[in-house]
């Protein structure tokens, strides 16, 4: 099974993608940085209590300190406008673009990206979404069940799975397997299935592997001989790439440390990520909607004294994630983390409930991609661990090993 390829002409110079301005004020990056967790967060009073919009350093009302909370995401759309011309590089290859203004439930009346279905006196939900250049911006839905993909606008703000071309580092492994069963079921036109170590018999008559426009290839993302052959077998166009590689063992820093099984988790999580994005990110980022997704441990927010090894491996992979993000935000590449506690598969197999199923974190994959979502938490345990770490790291790095 071969890709669909892209009628262009080889001589043609490439076009550009731009992407919308970065340059921001320092409170409207605070909104930027919730609006990637997927949360509807404005300013709030501490003394008046009154919700603000755009962020501002203080309130316009009685010069209080403001703080971040979460608000109620319904409005009444106001009044429209169509823009047809502009200066900037990114809109003025997307002219026209619909503008409103809708009076907020929380309060504030907003500028807003408006979905073609809503006008003036519509009930509307308002999304905080991230744009091309990884910055926060309104965009005003219809409230209740519309087809959002309809809208070409809204399809700036997210990444389309239908049609698309995505690559799967590892399908061996139960969360591969479910991601690949889940972009298969989502529409995806061709979902690559990277196969470490050697080939199996069984691979042939495998139920996920022969599914519908499925196609299996070597990928080791330890060995850049065979990333690189990878991507020669795929060719091009390549639209989102998945990194489910992982690996999971036991084994403290002093006691009992492991040093093969660490230098092998530190190999496939952090420099398999980085054969990974050196390889692939030029292909994504000639692509109208390219994302880089990767599905982490909750435990690289902090150490985990029973898997030392490990946890360090994905806080070195979290945190060249981060500097991917920052590389490719200029190329209107989106790159995601979905973090994960415990999973319910083999690697944790000893460990009791809570675990999240496989096929949690791949629906969770796919809506991070259908909703724009930098960041998502899945499960109560990455969840509580985001929380944690976001209020106090240190106590969270203390009770984690008590």
């Amino acid at each position: 099974m071969t890709a669909a390829r892209e009628r262009r002409d080889p001589l043609a110079r490439k076009k550009l993608r731009h992407v919308p301005s970065g340059l921001r004020s320092r409170a409207m990056h605070a909104l930027s940085a919730r609006a990637a967790q997927g949360l509807f967060a404005l300013q709030a009073c501490t003394e008046c209590g009154t919700a603000t919009y755009p962020p501002r350093d203080a309130c316009p009302l009685c010069w209080g300190e403001l703080a971040w909370t979460e608000q109620p995401s319904g409005a009444k759309v106001l009044c429209e406008t169509t823009i047809r011309v502009s200066t900037d590089l990114y809109f003025r290859e997307h002219m026209p673009w619909r503008m409103g203004k809708v009076l907020l439930d929380a309060g504030p009346v907003a500028l807003v990206h408006l979905h073609a279905a809503l006008h003036p006196d519509d009930r509307a939900d308002v999304r905080m979404m991230i744009d091309r250049g990884g910055n926060a911006a309104l965009f005003a839905v219809p409230a209740g069940d519309t087809d959002l993909m309809s809208d070409p606008q809204w399809r700036e703000f997210i990444v389309p799975i239908e049609g698309r071309i995505v690559l799967v580092s590892d399908a061996r492994n139960a969360i591969g397997r479910a991601m690949v069963k889940e972009l298969q079921a989502r529409g995806a036109e061709l979902i690559v299935a990277g196969l470490p170590g050697p080939a199996l018999a069984s691979d042939a008559t495998d139920a996920v592997l022969t599914l519908d426009r499925v196609q299996a290839i070597a990928l080791d993302v330890t060995d850049a001989t065979s990333v690189a052959e990878a991507a020669s077998r795929i060719g091009g166009p390549l639209d989102i790439v998945v990194n489910t590689a992982r690996h999971v063992r036991a084994g403290g820093v002093s006691a009992n440390p492991g040093f093969v099984e660490q230098r092998r988790a530190f190999e496939v999580s952090a420099m398999g990520l980085s054969r990974l994005a050196s390889t692939f990110a030029p292909m994504l980022a000639g692509r109208p909607n390219g994302a880089f997704v990767d599905v982490l441990s909750s435990a690289a927010l902090v150490g985990d004294a029973a898997q030392a090894g490990f946890a360090a491996a994905e806080a070195a992979r979290h945190s060249l994630l981060q500097s991917l993000r920052h590389e490719m935000r200029g190329a209107g590449v989106r790159v995601m983390s979905v973090f994960t506690g415990p999973v319910d598969d083999a690697d944790h197999q000893a460990l009791p409930p809570p675990k999240v199923a496989p096929a949690r974190i791949a629906a969770s994959v796919a809506e991070a991609l259908l909703n724009g979502r930098e960041q998502t938490c899945v499960g109560d345990v990455a969840q509580d661990a985001m929380e944690r770490w976001l209020a106090d790291p240190a106590l969270l790095a203390r009770e984690k090993n008590l």
